[in-house]
């Protein structure tokens, strides 16, 4: 589903109409970073072109720097929905001349409209990595300020400007942030969905609870994250319904959204989500578990119907430690222990279909383990390695189509283990043998011979 709007936010009578601001005027709003902005990451790069620009351009009247799109809170603080990126980095920029102590005192004998910034100290920016953004790049323009005469400065703050957009109401301040970005502006899909599960939580979850989720979620890596959706959870939540799951993009969110917080859904469907939820939370929050200390974790499923907001995030910080220990979960034995060691050794493993299969092996392993623990594991490993590495073997190319087409085609792995109700329901599936003169891939001695030992290489 794709999730920009089907009509123009900007068309909404809630909406102050565009006006045209100076870079003095933006530095005087009294704005606030938002917790679902993802990390400020403008780069070196960034930074140089528009100062290159700045000193460029400062003969023109005027010169444009884009849109910049706040919602209005009720206490007068515009949040910045649209547009962070480059707001902070004139804020820099300003510090920069304001901390110059020669380049400021020149620009004040023309000039005593300059703002004085204590605004930086209350955009409200809690995250590490922007923090330490916003250190390296104000160093760099610290350094380029110095080639800055007044000329510049004045242009800089007097007819440098932005698009100024305010939105008062929070839900089409959302819509605007997810089209904005749907089309590709800024955005990871995984910071859309931060963006939307934040939201989902606003009313039900406390400011330090929040505040611990967002810090739980910036602890993972954004290659982590973007890893873990990409390539497990988007592929295995579709796979299992037999759906194609190659690539995951901004159109495809809709995948990780789900029922309200409070599961206040009025279907049958809903009522034991419900019953789970609630218990689990009334168990946890209880005086007894001061005493026992004992915690229950809510029992996610990676094929299950997601809960918004807060349990979005905890089963993305529970299905991130799986993957990432799923090897120091599992203690293969015999075949599947040399299966596993295999995998990691075998000549041609690092090739780009190999890395499809490898992919496939272990969205299967995963998917299984989820439901199934380590009940016959061995025999799982087993069983899973003859359906996704016969791909591997009867192609000389396996491109992401290959992988994605095995995935939902006969035996339908992905949906047996979903309708399994025990371990021998997946594990009694036949995996047809391959035939000798099919064996088409190379550098895959080790594989055959694994197949070998199994009898599962006809020699006719």
């Amino acid at each position: 589903m794709n999730w920009c709007m089907t009509k123009n936010p900007l068309d909404t009578k809630k909406v102050i109409q565009p006006v045209i601001i100076s870079v003095k005027e933006l530095l005087l709003t009294n704005i606030k970073i938002p917790k679902y902005q993802r990390p400020y990451k403008w780069s070196l790069t960034n930074i140089h072109q528009l100062l290159d620009d700045i000193i460029t351009f400062k003969a023109k009247p005027a010169y444009r720097l884009g849109t910049v799109v706040y919602h209005q809170e009720e206490n007068g603080i515009l949040n910045v929905v649209d547009g962070q990126q480059r707001t902070l980095t004139l804020i820099l920029i300003a510090l920069a001349v304001e901390n110059n102590s020669t380049l400021y005192a020149a620009v004040k004998k023309v000039y005593q409209g300059i703002p004085k910034l204590d605004l930086a100290d209350t955009l409200g920016i809690s995250n590490q990595i922007s923090k330490q953004n916003l250190r390296d790049n104000y160093r760099e323009i610290a350094l380029r300020i110095k080639d800055f005469d007044v000329e510049t400065i004045l242009f800089f703050y007097q007819r440098c400007q932005v698009v100024k957009v305010v939105l008062q109401d929070i839900s089409e301040a959302f819509q605007f942030f997810d089209s904005q970005n749907a089309r590709g502006l800024d955005l990871a899909p995984h910071d859309l969905l931060k963006a939307f599960h934040l939201r989902e939580m606003q009313n039900n979850v406390s400011e330090e609870t929040q505040t611990k989720i967002i810090k739980t979620w910036e602890n993972i890596e954004q290659e982590g994250l973007q890893s873990l959706f990409e390539h497990y959870l988007y592929r295995i939540r579709n796979w299992t319904n037999g759906k194609s799951a190659r690539k995951f993009t901004k159109n495809d969110i809709s995948v990780f959204k789900g029922i309200s917080p409070n599961v206040e859904e009025p279907y049958p469907f809903a009522s034991m989500y419900r019953i789970s939820h609630f218990y689990i939370q009334g168990y946890n929050r209880d005086y007894n578990r001061n005493i026992d200390k004992n915690y229950m974790p809510y029992p996610f499923q990676l094929d299950q119907i997601i809960i918004n907001g807060k349990r979005f995030f905890e089963m993305i910080h529970h299905y991130n430690n799986m993957i990432c220990d799923i090897k120091n979960i599992i203690s293969p034995i015999g075949t599947a222990k040399t299966i596993m060691n295999t995998l990691e050794i075998y000549e041609g493993k690092n090739r780009t279909g190999d890395k499809y299969v490898y992919n496939l092996f272990k969205c299967a392993l995963i998917f299984y383990t989820d439901k199934f623990g380590l009940a016959e594991i061995d025999r799982a490993i087993e069983k899973i390695f003859l359906w996704a590495y016969k791909v591997r073997l009867s192609h000389q190319n396996v491109q992401l189509a290959t992988m994605d087409n095995n995935a939902i085609d006969h035996p339908f792995v992905f949906k047996r283990i979903k309708e399994a109700l025990n371990p021998n329901d997946f594990l009694n599936i036949k995996i047809d043998a391959i035939n000798r003169q099919d064996i088409r891939a190379t550098k895959v001695t080790e594989l055959t011979t694994i197949f070998e030992n199994l009898s599962y290489v006809n020699e006719r």
